[in-house]
């Protein structure tokens, strides 16, 4: 039965087969890959093809370019008590983590009473930020499974634009 399964699946690598020879006596069966006919195995080199999805990283530079023209909606997760302790990004709208997902599928005016800014839709851009970009991240994730599409978030997070904005 293994004669039936071509050599590019039964070797222990993938491989691409290579003609080393001709070797004497071969006919034009000999273009089957076997053992017995010069070929010998060759790394396989993966390409992808296509273009890349879009990076979800967002820079210090792009959010304040984001938020000079509001052109997002940036949702900042921590939780209210490290808003009060450390500060906030301006212009950000507070949703905890532990509330993105059911934020996320409230009316626009349930979330604008709640949460004080407005609403995003599934094709607005949104940006989330925490304190250092873990929960951020978890937050980005939580949008994509409700459906949003772009969405990004800025791993510096609030350590980041703290530091950057103290340069200026």
């Amino acid at each position: 039965m293994t004669s039936a399964v071509p050599r590019l699946l039964w070797v222990s690598k993938f491989t691409v087969p290579t003609r080393t020879s001709n070797p004497v006596g071969s006919n034009p069966a000999c273009s089957v890959i076997s053992p017995n006919c010069g070929w010998k195995p060759t790394a396989l080199l993966l390409r992808r093809f296509g273009s890349s999805p879009p990076s979800t990283d967002v820079t210090y530079e792009q959010l304040k370019v984001l938020l000079a023209g509001q052109k997002s909606t940036v949702i900042d997760v921590r939780e209210p008590w490290e808003l009060r302790e450390y500060g906030i990004i301006p212009g950000s709208i507070n949703v905890p983590l532990g509330q993105v997902n059911t934020a996320l599928q409230l009316g626009p005016e349930d979330f604008r009473e709640k949460y004080g800014g407005e609403m995003p839709q599934q094709a607005d851009k949104i940006v989330f930020s925490c304190l250092a970009g873990i929960r951020s991240k978890k937050a980005l994730d939580q949008a994509t499974s409700l459906g949003y599409k772009n969405v990004q978030h800025y791993p510096g997070g609030w350590q980041e634009w703290m530091k950057n904005e103290q340069l200026k």
